[in-house]
């Protein structure tokens, strides 16, 4: 998993609510391996039309944000199903953060796990995020994640939340998986004093 420091990106603006993980991977990829880049699947039915063709006025297609890292979006982002694939498509594509007033639990988990950062503010900034992306396309901002800031376009700084163990993970590049390794002579520590209770 890729460490994530601080970002200074373009913004992609997805301007709609509950946009639901089939919207972001149709199920109809469900099956590909992981070995696969789902980034090519991204928002695939709305990207493409039914030949492949590119569909212009679809954001993504835009050469302004073609090379965007950070995904503005609005209310309940990622809904729907639990699947994975949804966020596997998001960081092969490039994505790095999406910043949203509310997200699916299972997909803001799910994020978390795979290095994506889910970035909850509330509403009037994240609707003064989307305008200035639209507004002025390839506008950037910054995500500073040891600081938990997001600095806008127009240089407002905005704080946002984040548990401590996954801000751990995603500043180091670990998952789950490597934490708990890091946590071994804890873990050996409360294996030797439940022996010794035990045998007590």
């Amino acid at each position: 998993m890729r460490s994530f420091q601080r970002l200074d990106a373009a913004l992609l603006p997805i301007d709609r609510p509950n946009v639901d993980t089939d919207q972001i991977t149709p199920a109809r990829f469900l099956q590909k391996p992981r070995s696969n880049d789902f980034g090519e699947y991204l928002f695939r039915d709305l990207r493409f039309d039914a030949h492949g063709a590119e569909l212009a006025a679809f954001v993504l297609n835009q050469p302004a944000y073609r090379a965007a890292q950070i995904l503005v979006a609005q209310d309940n982002f990622g809904c729907g199903s639990s699947r994975e694939h949804a966020v596997w498509a998001l960081c092969d594509h490039g994505i790095r953060a999406v910043v949203a007033p509310r997200f699916g639990d299972i997909f803001f988990g799910n994020a978390m796990k795979n290095g994506l950062l889910p970035i909850v503010l509330p509403a009037e900034v994240v609707r003064g995020l989307l305008d200035a992306a639209l507004a002025a396309p390839g506008a950037r901002a910054i995500i500073d994640l040891e600081a938990q800031t997001l600095s806008r376009p127009d240089g407002a700084l905005h704080h946002f939340d984040i548990d401590a163990r996954s801000r751990h993970c995603l500043l180091r590049g670990i998952d789950e998986i490597d934490y708990t390794l890091t946590q071994t002579g804890l873990i050996k520590a409360f294996e030797r004093r439940l022996d010794a209770d035990e045998a007590a």
